[in-house]
Order: C-alpha cells, then sequence, then structure tokens
C-alpha cells in the first residue's frame, strides 16, 4: 500500500513539479547551477536500524524538571500580567521582504530542487550578529493550522558572541496571515532564578524547536545538562527597561533590547552518562497515537559512529498540555528509535502518508565538509533515497545549513531557514523529487 501511494503522489507532483519551475527559477537564478565540485554524490546513509537494546533507549531518556509555580507568578506579580500571542502580533514592528526584493547571495542559500515556493528574507539590520535556528508553526500548535484567529510562524535565532554555543537565544513571532506581508516581534528567552525575583538569558543555540497546544519546545546546546526547556506561549511578559542587560535593572527588567520576554516553565534532563543523546533537531509527527516529539542528534561527519533518531509520547492528559508524556518520577522514555548512517542532520521530519504502515523520516544534511549545498534524504527500514538535481544527478541540492524542518499539515508545505531566508515548499514536491 505504501509503494502504491507513492506513485499516486509522483503522477500528481508531475503536474505540480511542472507548475513550480517557473517559481524555482525566479526564486534561485544563478544559484540553481550546480559546480562540479558539488556534483559528488553523497554517501548514501542506508537503511534505518531499530534500536531496541536496554543500554540504547536508556540513552534517550529525559528527566522533567517544572519550574515551580510560585516563581513564575513572582515574575508576572513584577513585571506585569503575562499576554499572549495576539498582543505580540498587534505590536509586530519589523517587515520580511519577499525573495524577489532579497539579495542574490540570500536566495542562493534557498534549495535547488525541489525549489521553495514561498522565500522571504529578514531585516538585516534586525539579524545583524545573530545567527538562524530552528523553525516551527502555528500547524504544529494546532491541527486547524491557526492560533486563535491567526496563521503564525515563530523563528529562533541567537546571538553571534564567537562561541559555538553561541550567546543569548530570541524567538521570532510572524505574523503569516497575509503572505505577501508578512511582519514579526521578537522575544528574548529566558530561564527564571532566584525563586523567580529574576532570570537569566537562554545561552543556547536553537537548532530544534516545536510548538504544540501552548507549549513552545526548544533544544539546548552541548554547554547545558538540559536537553529541552520548554516555554509557555500565554506567558509571554513585556520588558520595561530599553537596556542591553538582561534580567532586573534600575527601574524595571531589560531583554537585551528585545520588546518581550518568554519565561521558561520547564526543562527536560539529559542522563548523566557520556552515551546520553542530546536532542539536535526536534519537530512534531501527527501522524501517530498519541502525537509524538521527533529528534535528531548532530553528528559531524568525521565522528566514526551512527546517528541516533527518536520519538517521544506527548501526553493526553488536560493537566500536561503540551508536554511529553512522563511517568510519576517524571522520566520521558523513547518509544521508537532508530541509528541511521547519516552525518550532520540538521533537520529531521517524520511523516506517516494516510493509509501507510510507517513513517518516513526525511533528513536534512549540512553541506559539512563540501563547499555549499546540503543533502535531502528519506529513509526507512529498507533503504534511503536522496532529492536529485542538474544534468550529473547531483545529490547536493539541498540548502547548505540545512535548517530544521517543520510540516505544516492544513498547508501542506514543508518549513525551513537557510542563511536570512525563511521558506516553504509543498511536501509533494518533495516526494516528487525523490520518486
Amino acid at each position: 500500500m505504501k509503494q502504491r501511494g507513492r506513485h499516486r503522489r509522483r503522477r500528481r507532483g508531475r503536474a505540480l513539479r511542472a507548475a513550480l519551475t517557473g517559481a524555482a527559477l525566479a526564486l534561485t537564478g544563478a544559484a540553481t547551477l550546480i559546480s562540479a565540485s558539488q556534483a559528488t554524490v553523497a554517501d548514501d546513509p542506508g537503511a534505518l536500524k531499530p534500536l531496541t537494546s536496554a543500554a540504547d533507549t536508556d540513552a534517550l531518556r529525559l528527566t522533567e524538571h517544572r519550574v515551580p509555580r510560585p516563581w513564575l507568578d513572582r515574575l508576572s506579580d513584577s513585571m506585569g500580567a503575562p499576554v499572549g500571542v495576539d498582543a505580540v502580533l498587534d505590536s509586530a514592528d519589523h517587515t520580511l521582504r519577499d525573495a524577489a526584493d532579497c539579495t542574490a547571495d540570500d536566495r542562493e542559500t534557498l534549495p535547488v530542487f525541489p525549489a521553495a515556493t514561498r522565500a522571504y528574507c529578514w531585516e538585516e539590520d534586525d539579524t545583524e550578529d545573530w545567527r538562524p535556528g530552528a523553525v516551527t508553526t502555528s500547524g504544529d500548535a494546532d491541527e486547524d493550522g491557526r492560533w486563535g484567529a491567526h496563521r503564525v510562524i515563530l523563528s529562533a535565532w541567537t546571538r553571534d558572541d564567537g562561541t559555538p554555543e553561541g550567546g543569548l537565544a530570541r524567538i521570532s513571532f510572524v505574523d503569516a496571515d497575509d503572505p505577501d506581508r508578512l511582519s514579526y516581534t521578537s522575544a528574548l528567552l529566558a530561564v527564571p532564578v532566584d525563586g523567580g525575583h529574576d532570570y537569566r538569558g537562554l545561552a543556547s543555540p536553537v537548532s530544534g524547536m516545536v510548538w504544540y497546544q501552548d507549549k513552545l519546545l526548544v533544544t539546548a546546546g552541548s554547554g547545558d545538562r538540559d536537553a529541552l526547556y520548554v516555554y509557555d506561549v500565554e506567558r509571554v511578559q513585556r520588558a520595561t527597561a530599553e537596556a542591553d542587560a538582561v534580567g532586573r535593572v534600575p527601574g524595571g527588567w531589560a531583554a537585551n533590547g528585545q520588546p518581550y520576554v518568554l519565561p521558561a516553565v520547564a526543562s527536560y534532563r539529559l542522563p548523566d552518562t557520556d552515551d546520553a543523546a542530546r536532542p539536535g533537531a526536534i519537530s512534531l509527527d501527527r501522524g501517530t497515537a498519541p502525537d509524538s516529539l521527533v529528534a535528531s542528534e548532530r553528528v559531524p561527519a568525521d565522528v566514526d559512529r551512527p546517528t541516533r533518531l527518536w520519538r517521544y509520547a506527548f501526553g493526553t492528559d488536560p493537566a500536561r498540555s503540551g508536554l511529553p508524556a512522563a511517568d510519576s518520577a517524571g522520566r520521558v522514555d523513547a518509544v521508537e528509535a532508530y541509528a541511521t548512517g547519516a552525518t550532520e542532520v540538521g533537520g529531521v521530519l517524520s511523516y506517516r502518508p494516510p493509509g501507510a504502515a510507517r513513517s518516513d523520516w526525511y533528513l536534512g544534511r549540512a553541506a559539512g565538509g563540501h563547499d555549499g549545498r546540503g543533502t535531502l534524504w528519506r529513509q526507512d527500514t529498507e533503504g534511503a533515497r536522496a532529492t536529485e538535481c542538474g544534468a550529473d544527478r547531483s545529490q547536493r541540492c539541498w540548502s547548505g545549513q540545512a535548517g530544521s524542518l517543520s510540516y505544516w499539515a492544513r498547508t501542506g508545505e514543508v518549513w525551513s531557514q537557510s542563511g536570512r531566508m525563511l521558506f516553504a515548499l509543498p511536501l509533494t514536491s518533495i516526494e516528487d523529487a525523490l520518486d
């Protein structure tokens, strides 16, 4: 049944591909040319290998730590009542430009094939000294694709302070109601300290992010024992002081110049072992029952070990909305895990086509030691297939930085980010390119 479904998608995709060809040329222009140095076929990661031993699964276990409610209440008492997503969007004061108005260098970071059908670039002044991170949308947050009345995109950024760990992290809230005019504003990610009398900035690159129900889950960098931090999107606080500092300052509360602060409400800690798996990219899979959080780790190309892919089930208790299912001790165990030969994985997506027996795994692999572009693979327990482009059928067709992948089921689009470009393309076009 799965193969027949793919063939049906392939037939539909042929017509779609023809329709998208013009858009692909307009978006990427000269960037679609693949140099001879990029024509080398990428290493085939092979089939996924299930991980089932206790030693393998124990390395994936997380332990939940909730920020005490009095701490959060103390912050809101001092800073003022929290605001929701609507209030944040109403104050959006920056604009994303359409791809046609972006620089050639920016557009060159877009995938070659399959090509983006929608693409935008961020304001240069606002993103200077910030590194782009993960993307998630209101398509993850709610099945109807909206948060309240709005279509919303969230984009993560990390202050580039010259270290691999990065400096402060922020989330840009994008009002995507009008696809011809995307506007945004940002909130600093913070962690309450001192009993809720203050907060510190989350000093971590956010390479993975999922907005599920009212919670936003983000990955933490290697310098932090916690693997994931959790934020409540209905607990956004207004910064009251325009200062470069973070936290309580004379006369108010500062957020490094950002207009809002988002304090963490929980975190998930890794096992205290050398082989603990740190999520590098995460995404949402609504094709499982219950919905699940998909994760991958980032293994460099020069490290001789496989990359692990796994998933955690989300809980169904309304009192724990948006959180992974945990036992009475707060432990969260992986419900499925695999090893893959892929390295430099920067984006992961798991999707189960209607009627299929299992999910396909999509891996965006960064260029790594190769100049230019990365690769996009689809894997399952039977094998792997990459998208190809150009007369030489190069597999280096994807964005070089291979950012996170987020599937918006209502629109059928996959969203990602590469450099200063935010872009989307239909999942059907990816399937067509793979088939």
